[in-house]
């Protein structure tokens, strides 16, 4: 199978997650249950098949050094689990626009210049499939980027809550361009999301309602400081609240806004790269009687998100592959919190393993991207 090729937009933890879960899993045999892989052989493209050709970054620290030095410099915090090769790929200077808060501002400098012909270098590149990791709130500096990848002709991996795959025009706009997308937010393979979302559908499976619930998050690494300014947090809060409640709302039943909260809460420094998620729902059994669980969740941040973007990207690719444009509804809606339409995550894995099958099966050449709809 010919490689996968991707850019990355955004050197921070996930990135250094995602090229280093690569270098881990060259190796790993199809036929095995491999921690933290969904599907080894995902449509005929292994893991190993994804090959890192662009990377863009605005941190001083980070520009002009190859992805696989970039990806262990810091900020960057998360855990190293394995070494990576060197890889030949320059960190490129990215746009800034509202990419770096005023929290970031303290520990990020941007390095000098303009920014680097972001086009161009994707198509120097011939890069396939962009993946999105910019920082939480970067409302502008993902549209701007969007632009540059339909542009450049790429398929869009969406990893942050700016909504873009969910959102009508731009699904229009990839759809005109004979392009896939899929977003947008990632969804963590056991998370706080997909926790929180399992325990909402346990309990409205046993005919219990859900009168309360909230979802605390807090963690160390630069995305928890970056959302000390709440100001980015609202797109972020819209995610995750709509990733529980459309859960609850696809019953036919509703809960007031004032009795769910969903969202981060503190950065606590010596956490790093590990989250805490703390978990309530209030409920009532038999003869209204009160019923109420509590549960904490630890996990590795970073990693937690890789395996479900190395998925991602080799779906975009089967799209590519197969003339698919548009909003890509089943893997969307199993890899990430706000898809173009929400359904329960056993209905969208079921979505996801039929798309794979479907366009898995056969290959048929790039030759022309017919504008059909996944």
């Amino acid at each position: 199978m010919r490689k996968i090729r991707v850019a990355v937009i955004g050197v921070g933890n996930c990135a250094s997650s995602l090229v280093q879960g690569v270098a881990y899993y060259k190796n790993a045999r199809e036929d095995a249950f491999i921690p933290g892989v969904m599907h080894v052989n995902l449509g005929g493209y292994h893991i190993r098949d994804i090959e890192f050709v662009a990377a863009f970054d605005i941190d001083r620290n980070k520009v002009g050094k190859d992805l696989s030095r970039a990806v262990f410099t810091p900020p960057n915090n998360t855990t190293r689990f394995s070494d990576v090769p060197l890889l030949n790929v320059r960190v490129h200077r990215g746009m800034t626009h509202d990419g770096v808060g005023k929290y970031l501002s303290r520990i990020i400098h941007k390095a000098p210049g303009p920014t680097d012909d972001i086009v161009g270098i994707l198509r120097q590149t011939r890069a396939e499939v962009v993946v999105n990791y910019l920082p939480v709130g970067s409302e502008e500096a993902t549209k701007w980027y969007v632009e540059q990848v339909l542009e450049a002709g790429c398929a869009f991996v969406n990893c942050i809550p700016v909504f873009i795959a969910s959102e009508r025009y731009w699904h229009r706009r990839f759809e005109r361009k004979g392009l896939p997308v899929i977003g947008d937010d990632i969804k963590s393979q056991v998370g706080a999301t997909i926790l929180h979302r399992t325990l909402v559908n346990l309990y409205l499976d046993r005919g219990m309602p859900i009168d309360r619930t909230y979802q605390l998050n807090t963690g160390g690494n630069t995305d928890f400081l970056n959302m000390l300014e709440r100001e980015r947090l609202d797109s972020k809060k819209i995610s995750k609240t709509n990733a529980v409640v459309s859960q609850i709302k696809a019953r036919g039943l509703s809960i007031r806004p004032e009795d769910v909260h969903v969202g981060p809460s503190d950065y606590v420094p010596w956490q790093k790269d590990n989250k805490l998620c703390f978990l309530r729902i209030e409920s009532r059994h038999f003869g209204d009687v009160p019923s109420s669980l509590e549960c904490r969740l630890s996990v590795e941040d970073s990693p937690n998100s890789a395996g479900v973007v190395i998925d991602a990207i080799r779906c975009a690719r089967l799209a590519l592959d197969h003339g698919l444009s548009g909003s890509l509804l089943g893997p969307s809606s199993f890899f990430m919190k706000t898809p173009p339409r929400q359904f329960t995550d056993t209905e969208a894995r079921a979505l996801t393993e039929q798309f794979i099958r479907k366009y898995g099966r056969r290959r048929t050449a790039r030759k022309s991207r017919a504008r059909t709809k996944a």
